[in-house]
């Protein structure tokens, strides 16, 4: 049965989640790293509770409703959840025959000579399964978010998750897992889909409302060079569509179980490495009737800054009952993007909505939000943008968002 249409969340004026980090953050951790102190010892916890609270009222004072941590917990996007689950064993020297190396992500972090290391990066070494004790850093990020805001805003709460299929894509076929542990995908997929039932489980019962699904991965499949290096690769079975649907699969797997009152979003990331690098590139037509169609989120937090994401024709697609994010707005550049341009790019984005679902532009606008393209800061550092820059687009956002739609 399909979901009905779910709003505030999404609201109208949307931002990605991570964003620029604290100067006293960076150095309590540049610490810890460097002398090899405790987190405690180095007083990480008050330092990363302070910024967090600080970076809430940013967010409320910039008019924002879907208030995030900033991932200021988090030293890269993904985080730790993958590394609290069980069974789960961390790669420290990996040797690249592990890795597809078209893999956007590999390809820009790969090490010259044998060996590549994309990351922190884990595979399933024994089955997976999932602990209330040791599955405690998103919880823990939420309640620090919710101890910043009153409790009548804790539903607007937005938490980034890691897509289920992070490890699995970058890996050769049947690499994501030891032979030990699963004969093959479809196994390893199933008690994937479990663990992530368990985690947003113990999130909503935390209070969580709202989650952002953060995917590199689907935005992949729109790259001509990745397509090209899966039909090279002899040791892959099935074509790249075919893993496009396990993954889509898997995804309605790990929410089957979500209550109605949870709202649920995918980013497709281009990526936003250190220094403002994007690793994909191609428009979203080969995939957005399947993904808009099939993948059962409520909302799709799309990237259309530059023109490598291809035009708005996909949005015909969009169903009735699911709502677009459309992230028109750099945060890989420093110069500040026109208003009026901005308007009508989200104008223009809302009559290929209409076209498709036989709407009115101003119906279809009420499926339609804005956003910056990406995060501020998908890992701690590095980036090109001034805290001052971060304000004033964000801000943009919200002066797009009050003049279109007059609403949150």
């Amino acid at each position: 049965m399909a979901r009905p249409l779910h709003s505030a969340p999404p609201f109208r004026a949307e931002q990605l989640g991570s964003l620029l980090r604290p100067n006293d953050l960076l150095e309590v951790r540049t610490k810890i790293r460097e002398t090899g102190i405790s987190a405690e010892e180095a007083g990480l916890p008050a330092v990363e509770k302070k910024a967090i609270r600080d970076v809430v009222q940013l967010q409320r004072d910039l008019g924002y409703k879907a208030v995030t941590s900033g991932e200021f917990n988090r030293t890269r996007f993904w985080g730790l959840m993958w590394d609290e689950f069980q069974g789960i064993t961390r790669l420290l020297d990996a040797e690249s025959s592990m890795f597809r190396l078209y893999h956007p992500d590999v390809v820009s972090l790969i090490e010259k000579g044998r060996k590549v290391m994309p990351g922190e990066s884990v595979i399933a070494g024994s089955k997976l399964s999932w602990s209330a004790e040791h599955s405690t850093s998103n919880i823990h990020e939420l309640k620090l978010v919710q101890a910043a805001l009153p409790e009548s805003e804790w539903a607007n709460i937005k938490l980034t998750m890691i897509t289920p299929s992070w490890f699995h894509m970058r890996y050769k076929q049947g690499k994501a897992y030891s032979p030990e542990a699963y004969a093959n995908d479809e196994e390893y997929f199933a008690d994937v889909a479990k663990v992530y039932q368990a985690e947003l489980d113990a999130l909503y019962k935390a209070g969580l409302r709202n989650v952002q699904f953060d995917d590199p991965g689907m935005a992949y499949f729109c790259s001509k060079s990745f397509r090209q290096g899966w039909e090279e690769d002899k040791d892959n079975i099935g074509t790249a569509d075919d893993l496009f649907d396990a993954y889509v699969k898997l995804y309605n797997d790990c929410l089957a179980k979500i209550p109605a009152d949870m709202h649920t979003g995918i980013h497709l990331c281009r990526g936003n490495f250190i220094g403002g690098r994007h690793f994909s590139e191609g428009s979203y037509d080969i995939i957005a009737k399947k993904l808009f169609e099939n993948l059962h989120v409520d909302t799709f937090y799309l990237e259309y800054d530059t023109e490598r994401a291809g035009g708005f024709e996909p949005l015909k697609y969009l169903p009735k009952n699911k709502n677009v994010v459309v992230g028109v707005i750099s945060t890989k550049l420093r110069e500040l993007e026109d208003k009026e341009a901005m308007k009508e790019r989200v104008y223009k984005a809302a009559d290929f909505v209409a076209s498709g679902s036989g709407e009115t532009r101003e119906e279809a606008l009420k499926r339609v939000c804005i956003s910056p393209q990406c995060g501020f800061s998908t890992h701690e550092s590095g980036y090109p943008l001034s805290f001052e820059d971060q304000s004033k687009k964000l801000s943009l956002v919200r002066q797009v968002a009050d003049e279109i739609w007059g609403e949150a």
